[in-house]
């Protein structure tokens, strides 16, 4: 198809994933094409009912098709692939939702942004004013907080659909895991894992109908971006039942706090080794090569557990049981930050 390049040096292109969209994608193409952008939207399997629309489409953007519903990361990925393959190797990509959220002046300007930090990922970020749906205030403060706690981030909004990044980073996008909703997500953890800048540039918040055309299914795709985490504090309770119990058995058997709480420590740990490592992290590597660094993991918390529950009980004069339930907590994020970015960091996890 023939468009015309935007004059701003290197080529701005839109990247639309749609499933089931309505009427206002055509407005959006044309008001794309009109701020000399390129377009690629992907019909994410919407079925015949939208074929007529996506027909349409095709007179301002490039239209691929899924042949079936696959999810908002496979239609993305699908698009960055054939950018990859037909737009050579110097551009900047906007990803943006069909259904009107995102406002095209927001849109030029983080590409604008994206093009003067090559290499960042540049988030559209909405701030959550009176208007807003109680359904997206309260999805975005909960993600907020949990990539917080996991990351030690700052991003104030994790969920947005509009970002900006060059072709470069666009490459290392593709190779991220996650089909759906929890791809974004995911996005934003391999990005902080491997120190990419991200950037957050504010923009316009706009819901139309309360945000009725969106097809986030909040239980299944919650589940989908918080399922590791998830699966962490699973296993982590679990390894916390078994540790606390042999801790109280062996404070009844020997009365000794410190001997106790080692040797409850040293029995749980490798529980929760072989939990983490095949149902949490999904590692492939071979046991020797993540075992002793898990170990060291394990010896160094316990030293600080234990030190921090002698501070508490000889110290403060907190009750011996509190006491443990305290310190478990204090030291359950660093296990999970060290654990995903060092024991079973990226290049070590089933891809």
């Amino acid at each position: 198809m023939d468009k015309e390049l935007p004059e701003r040096g290197q080529t701005w292109i839109v990247l639309i994933p749609a499933y089931q969209p309505g009427p206002l994608l055509l407005d959006l193409l044309r008001e794309v094409r009109k701020n000399g952008l390129l377009a690629v939207v992907v019909d994410d399997g919407s079925g015949e009912e939208a074929r007529e629309l996506f027909q349409q489409a095709s007179e301002y953007a490039v239209v691929l098709r899924h042949p079936e519903n696959r999810g908002k990361g496979s239609a993305l990925k699908s698009g960055l692939r054939y950018m990859q393959n037909h737009f050579g190797a110097d551009y900047v990509v906007v990803t943006m939702d069909a259904d009107g959220q995102h406002r095209v002046s927001d849109v030029l300007r983080v590409c604008r942004d994206a093009q003067e930090h090559p290499g960042s990922l540049v988030l559209g970020c909405r701030r959550m004013k009176k208007g807003v749906p109680l359904r997206s205030r309260f999805g975005n403060t909960l993600t907020r907080l949990v990539f917080s706690l996991c990351t030690d981030s700052g991003l104030y909004d994790t969920q947005t659909g509009l970002r900006a990044f060059n072709s470069t980073l666009a490459r290392e996008l593709i190779g991220i895991s996650g089909e759906r909703y929890e791809y974004e997500m995911h996005v934003l953890l391999e990005c902080s894992e491997g120190n990419i800048p991200v950037r957050e540039v504010e923009v316009e918040t706009v819901y139309l109908d309360g945000n009725a055309s969106s097809h986030f299914d909040i239980m299944r795709d919650s589940y989908r971006i918080y399922k590791e985490i998830l699966k962490f504090s699973a296993s982590s309770f679990l390894s916390f039942l078994l540790d606390y119990a042999l801790y109280s058995l062996l404070l009844v058997l020997t009365g000794n706090l410190t001997a106790s709480n080692i040797g409850a420590r040293v029995m749980s740990a490798g529980f929760n080794y072989s939990l983490n490592r095949r149902l949490v992290f999904c590692s492939d590597s071979r046991v020797e090569n993540t075992i002793w660094k898990y170990w060291l993991l394990a010896a160094a918390i316990l030293a600080g557990n234990t030190l921090v529950l002698g501070m508490l009980v000889n110290g403060a004069g907190v009750n011996r049981y509190v006491a443990k339930l305290c310190t478990e907590l204090t030291f359950f994020l660093l296990s999970w930050l060290v654990q995903r970015c060092v024991i079973f960091r990226k290049k070590e996890r089933a891809t």
